[in-house]
């Protein structure tokens, strides 16, 4: 029985899909917000009480499933009225929304955002813009679409991916213990 086990731990990991990359898009922050962490829900001292409260969460491994210890992940998005903290959105977005988040991943690869279900605005379906660094290096940048979203077949991004992309990137946000929740794997040639 031993040498079974020995055995199966000697095996090499599965190689996993990368996750695919998009464009940043137009609303990257041309400053970073003060608060930068995990709970977009809150802006400094000001409570965010719009929208669809969700959890995001997953792991950030490479292309072997190993966790990539040390990595950040930023998020961000536009507001429950469609607008991102960006001048080129016109400084319209609710101050009590953060917009942006940042978290460095656990040892075991997981991250975590507190943040609400993502709206559409116009020209696009609901998405979360995902960026993955390691130093000072940028890994990834992509987008999160909602599952069943019937906004994405018109989405020229998502419409334009191939399919095993768009089911890499599309996730559910379903009803869980905590409220909404979307789980969303990262996997990156590091």
């Amino acid at each position: 029985m031993p040498a079974l086990w020995l055995g199966a731990r000697a095996q090499p990991a599965a190689s996993r899909l990368a996750t695919p990359s998009q464009t940043e898009g137009p609303f990257y922050p041309v400053r970073l917000p003060q608060d930068s962490d995990n709970d977009l829900l809150r802006n400094g001292t000001l409570d965010h009480r719009g929208g669809q409260p969700a959890w995001v969460d997953g792991t950030v491994t490479d292309l072997g499933g190993r966790p990539l210890r040390g990595a950040q992940v930023e998020i961000w998005q536009c507001d429950q009225n469609g607008h991102y903290h960006h001048p080129g959105d016109g400084g319209r977005a609710d101050a009590a929304f953060q917009g942006f988040g940042r978290v460095t991943v656990g040892e075991d690869g997981s991250y975590r955002f507190r943040t609400i279900r993502p709206v559409p605005y116009s020209g696009r379906t609901p998405h979360i813009h995902v960026k993955v660094k390691l130093g000072t290096r940028e890994l990834l940048t992509t987008q999160l679409y909602v599952a069943g979203d019937p906004g994405n077949a018109r989405d020229y991004l998502w419409r334009n991916l191939p399919q095993a992309a768009r089911e890499a990137v599309t996730v559910p946000f379903e009803r869980g213990p905590d409220g909404l929740q979307a789980r969303f794997p990262i996997a990156v040639a590091a």
